[in-house]
């Protein structure tokens, strides 16, 4: 940490110089800078995620450098732990940081990948403020709130704008203003914005309008009410953004306005639409994002060229997310989270791309694997067009997902197996294809007699794995003239492609020489080990068999649709219609 404006007397006793606590990351200059920071007031669940990373994108879109943080006030180090049921999907970086699905959200509207620093707790703050105390790095003082906790949440800010060199920070505040759990975020962004000074910092405030059906109007009391909170706390927004199911009407946008201080040209209504998609050219045609150039200055920033063949890219992918779909198909997503959607959020999303680029409208159907019996998983199956057996961890729900991949394999069903999924289709064809019919693994079997799926000695010590699970970016070497190699575009010789990890457990390598003998092709390997990473059945065999060791979902982009999912659907669209003669579908499947 930089040097802090506190010393210490030579008799040891100590004198306070200065009241201001700055720490600066090094190389950070004062006014390089701007920072955009994202406030939700009324209840959580608005969509500041949404919200902040379609604004991040039209100003990536000018030409702007951008970094998004997701400040969460929980206590927990990352989301590693965390149920689906409490945050949702697990949102694995490049850099092995488990973070919340906001993070995917932000990773897909601005097309880059984040890093740990993209993302921090209130565990994560007060671990490194109590690790500076112990080694002696506050000088005797006695650590406080204010400044020291405020003072670190500031340095990691800055810190990220460093270490990204971002033209603007966008900082999203989790939760609800007047939470308990992240009012110190309030107050540190506050200082933030008094210590860089007047054009260096915007506040936005989303807020919610309610819309009593019985009533027949909006009425913005809470809304007031939640904006006053923040106004309580010393912060002023520049522009408020507001949720509600219809446009904001001009009467409820001057109440607004008048009880917050905010001019009512920079009251924005975000209201519900078809798709989160068109949100950023929503923002556009409303000035939000002039709006946020001028109150930060950046007019010199703007490249105009740029931003327009940007816009026309976008504009382009909303006519497909917008338009009449040519085709129909039904997928059915056979996992032990689907009472809650936002527990494969990203798959979710992945399937969306594919839908738009592809013209089809995909009908995804989850199935709770633990409702049924193994027995009767095929009936369960029997409409649907592909299955996909999404990760997960635990033995619940396993044996119908192995029933699930039988069902698909031997009615040749496209199959797409993701992480568990694809360790479910090694099991599986060991059982019924090669004979073993004890296959198992570890994680549910500790003893079982045939592990073809295992945590190994040799690849804890090559991955340095220990007990813990392999995170984040891998690189995986394609076999030439595989069905991977041709979906991921590779040369005829293959080649290297990275995906995103998030498992302890590999096949056990004394077993791939029988699983090949009997025809599934390991086309994905670990680049120096034998650790199996994609797995698929020729087409003479099967129209689409594929499985991945790691979470392809994790990086599909709207714009860049991630070719496992591009090759699923379009297996399901021609498995619906066996006819069909749309080229940018048979093009994935030829």
């Amino acid at each position: 940490m930089a040097s802090t404006q506190f010393t210490l007397e030579k008799a040891g006793h100590q004198t306070q110089e200065s009241e201001f606590f700055k720490p600066m990351p090094p190389g950070y200059a004062a006014g390089r800078h701007k920072y955009v920071v994202v406030f939700g007031t009324v209840m959580s669940g608005l969509g500041k995620g949404i919200f902040a990373s379609s604004l991040a994108k039209q100003l990536k879109d000018k030409g702007l450098s951008v970094a998004p943080i997701k400040l969460e006030g929980y206590l927990n180090i990352d989301s590693g732990t965390l149920s689906p049921y409490r945050h949702g999907e697990v949102f694995v970086l490049d850099d092995g940081l488990e973070t919340d699905m906001d993070l995917g959200t932000y990773e897909r509207l601005l097309d880059q990948n984040l890093a740990r620093e993209n993302y921090a707790t209130a565990g994560q703050i007060f671990r490194r403020v109590l690790d500076k105390e112990r080694s002696g790095g506050y000088l005797g003082r006695d650590v406080q709130m204010i400044p020291h906790v405020t003072g670190e949440v500031k340095y990691l800010i800055r810190d990220l704008a460093v270490k990204q060199n971002a033209d603007v920070v966008f900082i999203e505040v989790g939760g609800t203003v007047g939470d308990h759990e992240n009012a110190f975020y309030i107050e540190a962004l506050r200082e933030l914005a008094f210590e860089e000074g007047p054009q260096n910092v915007c506040f936005a405030a989303l807020t919610y309008i309610i819309e009593p059906p019985t009533l027949g109007e909006q009425k913005t009391k809470a809304a007031q009410l939640g904006l006053k909170k923040l106004l309580e706390a010393g912060v002023q927004p520049h522009l408020i953004a507001t949720r509600s199911q219809q446009p904001l009407e001009k009467g409820s946008a001057e109440k607004i306005a008048m009880f917050s201080n905010v001019p009512p040209n920079r009251v924005f209504s975000m209201h519900d639409r078809a798709s989160i998609y068109t949100v950023p050219s929503a923002m556009h045609e409303d000035g939000l994002d002039k709006a946020v150039i001028d109150i930060l200055g950046l007019e010199n920033k703007v490249d105009a060229k740029q931003e327009a063949a940007n816009a026309r890219d976008w504009r382009h992918f909303e006519t497909m997310v917008t338009s009449t779909r040519a085709h129909t198909c039904r997928i059915a997503i056979a996992g032990k989270y689907a009472a809650l959607r936002d527990a494969y959020a990203s798959i979710d999303k992945a399937l969306e791309h594919c839908g738009a680029h592809l013209s089809c409208n995909i009908q995804a159907d989850w199935i709770d694997v633990t409702d049924i019996h193994p027995a009767d998983a095929s009936a369960a199956l029997k409409d649907y067009h592909a299955v996909i057996v999404p990760g997960g961890f635990g033995h619940r729900g396993t044996e119908t997902k192995i029933a699930c991949v039988r069902h698909a394999r031997e009615h040749k069903v496209p199959y797409l197996g993701i992480c568990l999924g694809f360790q479910m289709a090694v099991i599986e064809y060991a059982r019924h294809v090669c004979g073993t019919l004890d296959a198992a693994s570890t994680e549910f079997l500790p003893h079982a007699a045939n592990p073809v799926i295992d945590i190994l000695p040799e690849q804890k010590k090559i991955e340095g794995l220990g007990g813990n699970m392999r995170l984040g970016g891998k690189d995986v070497l394609i076999k030439a003239n595989s069905l991977a190699a041709r979906l991921y575009g590779l040369p005829a010789e293959g080649g290297v492609i990275r995906e995103r990890f998030r498992h302890r457990y590999e096949v056990d390598p004394r077993f791939i020489e029988t699983l090949e003998a009997h025809g599934l092709v390991f086309s994905g390997r670990h680049p120096q080990q034998p650790i199996m990473q994609v797995l698929e059945l020729p087409k003479a065999i099967h129209p689409y068999f594929v499985g991945g060791q790691f979470h392809p979902e994790l990086l599909s982009r709207p714009l860049r649709p991630h070719p496992m999912f591009m090759g699923l659907v379009a297996a399901a669209v021609r498995q619906a219609d066996k006819d069909v003669k749309d080229e940018a579908v048979l093009g994935w499947i030829r």
